[in-house]
């Protein structure tokens, strides 16, 4: 048994977490420098320098608030729900190929902490088991309007998951795998999918928006309508971790959009340089946070740019048009390797 993996996977593990929750938590300064930017005011300025320590001060805050459960909440299950949300956002990055093969004493390791034969269903399991922890936290606080936050998320991610799994599917009729790795090496230089499925990435990045919560697709936090959404009962870090959740499932979201349609951590022309193999490794990776930093912005600028849909809009988009859209895709795609490649 050869224990310099394990070891070299479990500390490669615990790097991801850690890193996965440093980007989350900067997300939320960065989501309020944006906004500011857009809105042509400061935004966070006071604490630490630049406020580059609001996020910290804001973690101390939700830890320091009184907790509160409500007399008449399933307490078990109302605990349950922010835990299985904060557990499947994390869960989802294990299966994502943050870079190529690093070699340490002679020894090579991938920069993934498992390569799944089934790596984009592993993803989809996640995302799906996720909806879960929403609706456990809506219907145990025992609040009507929460409840009906928790049904809108619930709606709205089924609706938008199968337009999501759709669009895949056009995806792996031009990769031919089911693997992240290896759709991500086969988009070696500038061979990248966003070239070949330019309508399934428009139609994945939408859907990536509706499951994540984010506005314009943000009904199950409408605040105007259900006080808070669906965890309008929820106070110290309970509420923390729904709310964090969120900006983890933005950053895997990105994550996954920049492994499946930019290349992942490919670099163009790197191999020209005549560099190092671990030079290679470590700056692919530096190029694929830069495509997910990128890929955050948009979240958040769309954000702020487009008003919030109406619940009916949403759900006209999800079945109406990108369905359609999504199997016409798939018709297209295939169409396309008939009669190019099989005949």
């Amino acid at each position: 048994m050869d224990w310099t993996l394990y070891i070299y996977k479990t500390i490669f593990l615990v790097i991801i977490f850690l890193v996965t929750l440093v980007v989350a938590m900067y997300s939320t300064y960065g989501e309020r420098k944006v906004a500011a930017f857009m809105q042509d005011r400061r935004g966070p300025n006071r604490a630490g320098p630049f406020g580059l320590l609001q996020p910290l001060a804001d973690g101390v805050k939700m830890f320091m608030k009184e907790e509160i459960i409500p007399t008449t909440a399933n307490k078990k299950l109302f605990i349950l729900g922010p835990s299985i949300a904060m557990t499947t956002a994390m869960l989802t990055g294990v299966v994502i190929p943050w870079g190529g093969i690093l070699t340490i004493g002679g020894h090579e390791f991938s920069m993934q902490v498992a390569d799944l034969n089934i790596g984009i269903l592993y993803v989809f399991a996640m995302v799906s088991i996720g909806v879960y922890g929403i609706m456990i936290g809506g219907w145990a606080s025992n609040n009507k309007y929460a409840l009906l936050g928790s049904i809108r998320a619930a709606s709205q991610m089924i609706s938008y998951e199968i337009a999501m799994g759709m669009s895949i599917i056009a995806l792996i009729l031009t990769t031919g795998s089911l693997s992240l790795n290896d759709i991500v090496q086969q988009q070696h230089g500038m061979n990248w999918n966003i070239f070949y499925q330019p309508l399934g990435f428009l139609i994945f990045i939408i859907c990536a928006f509706a499951e994540t919560n984010r506005a314009p697709f943000d009904l199950p936090e409408c605040e105007t309508e259900l006080i808070g959404g669906y965890h309008t009962e929820y106070s110290s870090m309970k509420l923390g971790f729904y709310l964090f959740a969120e900006y983890i499932n933005m950053f895997i979201s990105s994550a996954v959009i920049a492994t499946l349609y930019f290349g992942g951590y490919n670099m163009p022309f790197i191999d020209q340089l005549g560099l190092s193999s671990n030079l290679v490794t470590l700056l692919g990776s530096l190029f694929f946070f830069l495509k997910i930093l990128f890929l955050i912005f948009l979240f958040m600028w769309i954000r702020w740019t487009l008003p919030r849909f109406r619940y009916d809009q949403l759900m006209n988009l999800g079945w109406k048009k990108l369905m359609p859209l999504a199997i016409f895709n798939i018709m297209a795609t295939g169409a396309y390797y008939y009669f190019t490649v099989l005949t």
